[in-house]
């Protein structure tokens, strides 16, 4: 089997779907035993050290409280933002307190936030 370069591999996947490409990431973490999810950090509770953490926090999620009047606008930046598939942001859009970006920088998750504002979610980062 010949090996592919990484612009070749590029542009395989520049012609798949969305949906495709979910399912070749899904099969990928299946096969490789991976995921594509940031690992968890489990901060320890009390005393100065966990103060220190929360002054060190470099990691963010952005939050979606609520779609406002605006749900589609709502929808469309939410798939700008994940590259989810209409019917996975338009599910993500309905649940409440839904994680739109996990451990994410937090200049990336003050854009998220103000551009979901600006199309009328109520959107809190933690």
């Amino acid at each position: 089997m010949a090996k592919l370069s990484q612009d070749e591999l590029l542009a395989q996947f520049e012609e798949l779907t969305l949906i495709e490409l979910a399912a070749f990431v899904k099969a990928f973490e299946e096969k490789f035993d991976v995921t594509a999810a940031a690992p968890v950090a489990v901060a320890a509770a009390g005393g100065p050290a966990a103060v220190e953490a929360v002054e060190e926090q470099d990691e963010f999620d952005v939050i979606l409280d609520g779609a406002g009047d605006k749900k589609i606008q709502v929808i469309k930046e939410v798939r700008t933002l994940t590259s989810l598939g209409l019917k996975e942001a338009k599910d993500l859009v309905d649940t409440a307190g839904a994680k739109v970006l996990e451990k994410v920088a937090k200049d990336v998750a003050e854009k998220a936030k103000a551009a979901l504002e600006a199309a009328g979610a109520k959107v809190t980062v933690k």
